[in-house]
């Protein structure tokens, strides 16, 4: 590719995880949208992230044969296609308050994210050199959360103005025929938004369709980038590369502590009793400390250190910002907790290349289990939610986060070397 032909591939592909930051940072105020309309409680709202990710666990490796089979530009127009359909559908079964419905439709947009992630990442990881990877998907990021500080925002405004006295409105009503007119009309508040979104999305892959976006093999991409210690693996079956399948679990454990710091950030600003018009703005404070992270660390990586310290450092002070978020109160423990983002922001971009690093015609399975690591999104809120009842909040909290960091601190430090020889290319014993 020339200079010119990577700028525009890595302009659309930031369009690309800008879509990816708007659908998926929705969740945040759907997990209080969803106790209100529904009538659910906080275990029935986590529902919406759990869904959501779980979809990722399910479709990686098959969105990996999708890929092998379409290319990589047919397979993000499909991925786009079929967002769009889960998109309308989620709408059109919250306006019915088909719970069920609202769910399935969140599940498809799920799956359609997973084929979307699955392309997308290995594409920005090897479309440069992988020691600077974490710079590019990085710049991704920031057009990631730039939509994620936009998409509850939007959401508030369009669909979620006044949820709080919406919410005190259906729990006052006594008459039942009342209380179901009024969930109804606060349910079609977010359909035609929804509505919107799926037709542009059905836009964004026409213009993806007719895009110059080329199309590159990252599989042998990521070949040019194989260590002289270890070479790519030959044969069939998964890959065996240790700095891989750690980077599963890091990536598994980082998706988790970021749901729970962006979606899961109104149900503990809530503990405090911050009102429902309050929390639903929340995510978009730790989005913003992301999109400050993304800089700090396009500033630092390389020039200052490599990905691996840089990643360490950010997991240290993961460890310190949920211990101060334990220690105090009120606004000042929900400003800790989002200031997480700052420490959150470069662990996807440093795990993912450092994990799929060598691997050569194992690149897109390698892609597709990290992708199957982002159900830890699912996960880890349903961990903190059943914390929640039997502890302290803070420390339910405490409990899945600073274990977390200190895993992918490890990670950093010592999983992410790529193994000897023996490790990834040796024939098993007959």
């Amino acid at each position: 590719m020339t200079e010119n032909e990577t700028r525009r591939a890595v302009a659309i592909v930031g369009a690309l995880f800008f879509v990816i930051g708007f659908v998926t940072w929705l969740n945040g105020p759907l997990i209080s949208f969803v106790q209100v309309a529904f009538g659910r409680n906080e275990a029935g709202g986590f529902l919406v992230p759990l869904v959501f990710y779980i979809s990722y666990l399910l479709f990686a490796l098959p969105s990996a044969a999708i890929l092998r089979r379409t290319g990589m530009k047919r397979g993000l127009v499909l991925a786009l296609l079929v967002m769009a359909a889960g998109t309308a559908a989620f709408g059109e079964c919250v306006s019915l308050r088909s719970f069920g419905g609202a769910l399935g439709g969140l599940f498809v947009i799920g799956a359609a994210l997973s084929l979307l992630q699955t392309a997308i990442n290995p594409y920005v990881s090897v479309v440069g050199p992988i020691d600077t990877a974490a710079r590019r998907i990085a710049l991704m990021g920031i057009c990631n959360k730039i939509a994620g500080l936009l998409a509850p925002v939007v959401l508030g405004l369009l669909a979620l103005r006044g949820m709080n006295a919406a919410a005190a409105r259906i729990a006052a009503a006594t008459d039942p025929a009342a209380r179901e007119a009024l969930l109804d009309g606060f349910a079609r508040q977010v359909q035609l938004p929804y509505l919107v979104l799926a037709v542009l999305l059905l836009l964004a892959a026409l213009a993806l369709q007719f895009s110059s976006l080329p199309d590159i093999d990252p599989a042998r991409q990521n070949a040019g980038h194989v260590s002289p210690v270890a070479p790519q693996a030959a044969g069939s079956g998964l890959p065996r590369a240790s700095n891989l399948w750690f980077g599963v679990v890091a990536l598994f454990l980082y998706v988790g502590v970021e749901v729970m710091a962006g979606d899961a950030i109104g149900t503990y600003g809530r503990g405090f009793g911050l009102s429902l018009d309050q929390t639903k703005f929340l995510t978009s404070l730790t989005l913003a400390a992301m999109v400050l992270g993304y800089i700090a660390g396009m500033a630092a990586i390389p020039r200052l250190m490599s990905q691996e310290r840089y990643l360490a450092c950010s997991a240290a002070l993961g460890i310190v910002l949920s211990t101060v978020a334990l220690f105090t109160t009120g606004m000042v423990s929900v400003l800790f907790v989002a200031l997480l983002g700052f420490a959150n922001a470069m662990m996807w971009p440093s795990i993912f290349p450092l994990a799929i690093r060598g691997l050569g015609a194992r690149t897109e399975t390698g892609a597709a289990l990290l992708v199957m690591g982002i159900c830890g999104g699912a996960l880890l809120p349903q961990l903190f939610v059943l914390l929640k009842q039997h502890w302290n909040m803070q420390i339910g909290f405490w409990l899945v986060t600073a274990p977390a960091y200190a895993v992918i601190g490890i990670f950093a430090l010592w999983g992410a070397r790529v193994p000897a020889v023996s490790a990834l290319s040796a024939p098993r014993p007959a």
